[in-house]
C-alpha cells in the first residue's frame, strides 16, 4: 500500500504542471452593462469576446491554452461599483488583464485603486479623458481609442469649415464631459470660433427643460452636446426640440447610439454633426464581416476599439510566453506597432504562430492601431450626420 501512494504521489506531481498548463486563461471584461452608454455596451463586449474566441479556438496560444472571458459591470459612471467590479476580476475570477474600463472615470479609478497595486494590464476601447494621458500608470495602462484632446480639435476644425462660428456647449458633469468641452473650446476659440455659455448637465434627470432654456438665452443657435446617448445627452436633445431652442446639434462619441433615433426618430433628420472614433479599409470591412456572422453591429461606437484591446492583451501574452501579469504590458506597444508582419481582424491566429515562433508583428486590427507615447491610440474618426432615420458617415478625419 505504501509503494502505491508513492506511486500515485509521483505521478501527481509530474501531471500537475501539465495540468496546469491547460487551464483557461481568464480576461476581464469590465463594461458599462448598466449606465448611460448600456446600449451600445452589449456589441462592444460580443466584439472583445470574438477576440478572444478567435485566439482561444486556434490552438496557437501559449501551446495550446484557451481563453475564457469574465464579464464585470463598471456601471460607466460610478467609480466605486468599477472598482468593486475589477477587484473581483482580480481577485475572484484571477483575470490575467482587463479589457476596460470604458468611461473615464471608472478607467481612472480602476487604475488608481486595482490595477497599478495588483500589476495587471489595462487596454480600454472608449476611455478618452485628456486626464489619461499623464496618469500615473506604472505603464499598466493602454487605451485604442484617441485622446478627447483631438476629438475636441476635430470638431473644431469640422465646424468652422462648415462656417458655425458660434456655439453653445452642454456636457455631462464627470471626466469626459469636462475634458472634451476643455479641448474643443481651446481648439474652436484659436479657430476663431466664440462659446457663447457653458454649462454642465446632470445626468438621470426627467426633466431638462431649464438646463435648455438657460443655453437659448446665450443666444447661440448651435449647441455642442457632449453628454451620453442613453442619459442626460438624449433629454437635453428631446427638451431642445420640444421648444425649438436649437437650429442644430454637434454630438461627439457619446452621442453616437441608435437608441437616440429610436427614442426621437425622423425629428433630428438634418439636425446633426457629429464625430466618432472609426476607421475604414480592409480591416473594417473584414471585421463587419465576422460581427454580422456573431450577431451584432460593427458599426456600434467603439466595437472595433473593443476587438482591437482584446486582441492585443492576447497577442501580448504570447509575445510574452506566459500570462502572468507582470510580463503583459512590456510586450503591448511591441506587438502594436511596426516592424513586423502587418495582423488584421480574422488574423489572431496568424499572429500568434508567427510570435510563437519567435517572428514579430504589427498589428493594426480594425482601427488601424499605432500607439504612440503612453499607450496613446494615434486615431481615426468618423464624421457623421443624421439623414433619413439613421446615422451617415459623411467622410473619416
Amino acid at each position: 500500500m505504501k509503494k502505491l501512494l508513492i506511486a500515485t504521489a509521483a505521478a501527481a506531481l509530474m501531471t500537475a504542471p501539465a495540468l496546469a498548463q491547460e487551464e483557461p486563461v481568464n480576461i476581464g471584461i469590465l463594461l458599462g452593462f448598466t449606465g448611460p452608454i448600456e446600449s451600445i455596451t452589449p456589441a462592444m463586449a460580443a466584439a472583445a469576446e470574438l477576440a478572444i474566441q478567435e485566439a482561444s479556438e486556434s490552438g496557437q496560444f501559449l501551446g495550446g491554452r484557451t481563453i475564457n472571458a469574465v464579464r464585470a459591470d463598471s456601471t460607466c459612471v460610478d467609480a466605486a461599483a468599477a472598482t468593486a467590479s475589477a477587484e473581483r476580476l482580480v481577485t475572484v475570477d484571477n483575470v490575467a488583464a482587463i479589457v476596460g474600463a470604458d468611461c473615464s472615470g471608472a478607467t481612472t479609478a480602476v487604475v488608481n485603486n486595482i490595477a497599478v497595486p495588483n500589476g495587471v494590464t489595462m487596454i480600454s476601447p472608449s476611455s478618452t479623458s485628456p486626464a489619461l494621458t499623464t496618469i500615473d500608470d506604472r505603464g499598466l495602462f493602454f487605451r485604442t481609442a484617441p485622446s478627447d484632446a483631438r476629438q475636441g480639435a476635430v470638431i473644431a476644425e469640422l465646424l468652422i469649415e462648415r462656417e458655425i462660428n458660434e456655439v453653445a456647449v452642454t456636457y455631462t458633469n464627470n471626466d469626459y464631459g469636462r475634458g472634451l468641452s476643455e479641448s474643443f473650446s481651446r481648439a474652436f476659440e484659436e479657430l476663431g470660433g466664440r462659446v457663447l455659455m457653458t454649462a454642465a448637465h446632470e445626468d438621470g434627470r426627467a426633466d431638462y427643460s431649464a438646463e435648455v432654456g438657460a443655453l437659448a438665452a446665450s443666444g447661440a443657435q448651435h449647441l455642442a452636446v457632449f453628454g451620453y446617448v442613453d442619459q442626460g445627452g438624449r433629454g437635453i436633445v428631446q427638451a431642445s426640440l420640444d421648444t425649438g431652442a436649437f437650429e442644430s446639434f454637434i454630438f461627439a462619441d457619446g452621442m453616437f447610439g441608435g437608441s437616440i433615433i429610436e427614442a426621437i426618430g425622423s425629428e433630428l433628420d438634418g439636425t446633426v454633426l457629429g464625430t466618432a472614433p472609426g476607421s475604414e479599409g480592409e480591416g473594417r470591412a473584414r471585421f463587419e464581416e465576422m460581427a454580422s456572422a456573431a450577431g451584432f453591429n460593427a458599426a456600434t461606437s467603439y466595437a472595433g476599439e473593443s476587438y482591437d484591446a482584446a486582441a492585443l492583451l492576447i497577442l501580448a501574452m504570447q509575445a510574452a510566453g506566459s500570462a502572468d501579469r507582470a510580463s503583459i504590458a512590456e510586450h503591448v506597444m511591441a506587438v502594436a506597432n511596426a516592424p513586423g508582419e502587418q495582423i488584421g481582424p480574422g488574423e489572431i491566429a496568424r499572429g500568434l504562430e508567427i510570435l510563437a515562433n519567435g517572428g514579430e508583428i504589427d498589428f493594426v486590427g480594425v482601427t488601424g492601431v499605432e500607439l504612440i507615447g503612453p499607450g496613446e491610440a494615434a486615431g481615426t474618426y468618423r464624421v457623421y450626420e443624421v439623414q433619413d432615420g439613421a446615422f451617415q458617415t459623411i467622410e473619416f478625419r
